[in-house]
């Protein structure tokens, strides 16, 4: 089965200003889309057309680097959306005990994603993830994922140009402060209690 271009978890205009109406329809409308797209068509006929999206990444990481980047968004992307919310929370249970354990406070990771996310070299990824336990801000650049590895990833933050700069231009550090204000700890509490990666719904 192709792969699909999944439904935003929020409306559209759900996460203004931190994120506009404008900037999802080309970001979740075309970017996303567009991923999709080239992914399906690099493997229709192909022994790789019945793979799940994570099993795909795994099989092309280091050998086909269209594919792996394409595919990699996809599920980057996913991953993305279902990391924001439009109605706030606050981490609880299992999930804020290891915040406090690793970096103090809630305050204090927050300071830490916008600090990685503030100083990575252009385009990537700023994460919440966690192994054994134990968790960490990590970083990857331009298409590479936490999907295929050994950590379980818990939230994420866009960090290409063009998930922030139709609402703030050049001030990523602006955006990162929106939009860390913005992340779902529920959806990171799921995936801390599942204990696995979490697996693309389309």
């Amino acid at each position: 089965m192709p792969f699909e271009l999944i439904d935003l978890p929020f409306a559209s205009d759900a996460l203004a200003p931190a994120i506009s109406a404008e900037t999802l329809s080309f970001h979740h409308g075309k970017h996303h889309k567009t991923y999709v797209d080239k992914t399906n068509a690099a493997i229709e006929g192909t022994d790789m057309a019945s793979d799940d999206l994570e099993t795909l990444i795994g099989k092309v990481r280091g050998s086909n680097q269209g594919l792996f980047n394409n595919s990699a968004q996809i599920w980057n992307h996913g991953f993305y959306w279902y990391s924001l919310c439009d109605d706030g929370c606050t981490p609880s249970g299992d999930l804020a005990a290891k915040i406090d354990e690793a970096f103090g406070s809630l305050d204090a990771l927050k300071e830490k994603l916008a600090g990685a996310g503030a100083g990575h070299f252009a385009s990537g990824w700023v994460w919440l993830a966690e192994k054994g336990g134990k968790l960490s801000v990590e970083e990857t650049h331009d298409a590479d994922t936490l999907a295929d590895g050994d950590m379980n990833p818990l939230l994420v933050i866009d960090l290409w140009e063009h998930a922030y700069y139709l609402d703030h231009q050049n001030a990523r550090p602006a955006y990162l402060d929106a939009v860390i204000a913005k992340l779902n700890w529920d959806f990171a509490a799921e995936n801390l209690a599942r204990g696995s990666t979490w697996k693309y719904p389309g």
